[in-house]
């Protein structure tokens, strides 16, 4: 009976945490993808007239300029991406003023997330979905720096944004660390009675499951950002690394290629993974104090072994 009346405490228990890790994420992700919401809203309209403007500047440069067409401006974004000197020689190398104006163009459309290429430009960066992503790097920050709010609203709330959303990050992806933590512990343990190698089942369990992980947060957007980013394997690798890390150079962004046409399910599929990757960055931080807790516990008690054999030994001979 008692055995039983305790095994339904630790159920509800288990149960009660669940709730609690789920009801924490639940708020967690409404506060990123309201903040998303505002950020649509407060930088959009900017956004939006910006689009205006550089369709007008485009129209007035290929009218005043009839040597220049729609295909020369587009090498010249190219070069503007791929060959920052490049475009320096060929401005020095050709008609000063008109090219610095188109350069100038270049410049302010690769900013603002534009693309000149064709007879239209993209959404820019601040749509839906990339402004959710960018609420998420902001309470995570990871900060690539490639998209930032520019109105004075837009500004202040982000501050206050982060202030109250960095803390709420860090107590969500621990507690959601510590709760994968405690199920993979669990499920190692169940596993592992049944065999005669406890402790020899358990560190293959965990390691399999450190692979299993690594392949899903790391092998796997690798593939997908080499798919739709056209990126090596080894840059979508290292993109991943300095996301999930929280390092966040800028210098490879996924969903910010304005000249690209991305599904509507990238930036949010993106969205989850940044935040589980984190949360299992979490469960591994925590799975590395638990290991150095736990070897530190063992050289504790191995000295303490000791000395207590040379005290017991130091008075045997003290007595004979």
């Amino acid at each position: 009976m008692v055995s039983i009346h305790n095994e339904k405490i630790c159920t509800r228990q288990s149960v009660g945490k669940l709730l609690s890790v789920l009801l924490l994420g639940v708020v967690y992700m409404a506060y990123v993808l309201i903040g998303g919401v505002i950020f649509w809203k407060l930088e959009g309209d900017q956004m939006e007239s910006q689009i205006a403007l550089l369709k007008e500047e485009r129209s007035i440069l290929l009218q005043k300029y009839q040597c220049l067409d729609q295909n020369s401006l587009e090498e010249l974004a190219e070069v503007r991406e791929t060959d920052k000197k490049g475009i320096i020689i060929y401005v020095l190398e050709t008609h000063m003023v008109l090219l610095i104006t188109v350069f100038k163009l270049i410049l302010s459309a690769s900013k603002d997330g534009l693309s000149l290429k064709g007879n239209h430009t993209s959404g820019g960066f601040w749509k839906f979905t990339s402004s959710a992503v960018f609420a998420a790097t902001v309470v995570t920050t990871i900060g690539y720096g490639n998209i930032s709010p520019r109105t004075t609203l837009g500004q202040i709330f982000c501050v206050v944004f982060a202030v109250v959303g960095i803390p709420l990050n860090v107590v969500v992806l621990n507690r959601v660390g510590k709760y994968m933590l405690a199920v993979e512990r669990k499920f190692c343990n169940i596993i592992a009675k049944k065999t005669n190698h406890q402790k020899c089942m358990i560190v293959c369990l965990h390691v399999t499951s450190f692979l299993i992980s690594s392949v899903l947060y790391f092998v796997v957007p690798m593939l997908l950002f080499q798919e739709y980013e056209g990126w090596t394997y080894s840059q979508a690798i290292y993109y991943c690394f300095i996301t999930l890390s929280t390092i966040g150079f800028g210098d490879y962004v996924a969903d910010s290629n304005q000249d690209k046409e991305y599904p509507d399910w990238y930036g949010c599929i993106l969205g989850v993974w940044i935040f589980f990757g984190l949360a299992w960055l979490a469960l591994l931080i925590n799975h590395a104090i638990d290991l150095l807790e736990r070897i530190n516990a063992y050289h504790k008690s191995g000295r303490k072994n000791h000395d207590e054999t040379d005290h017991s030994q130091q008075q045997e001979a003290e007595g004979s």
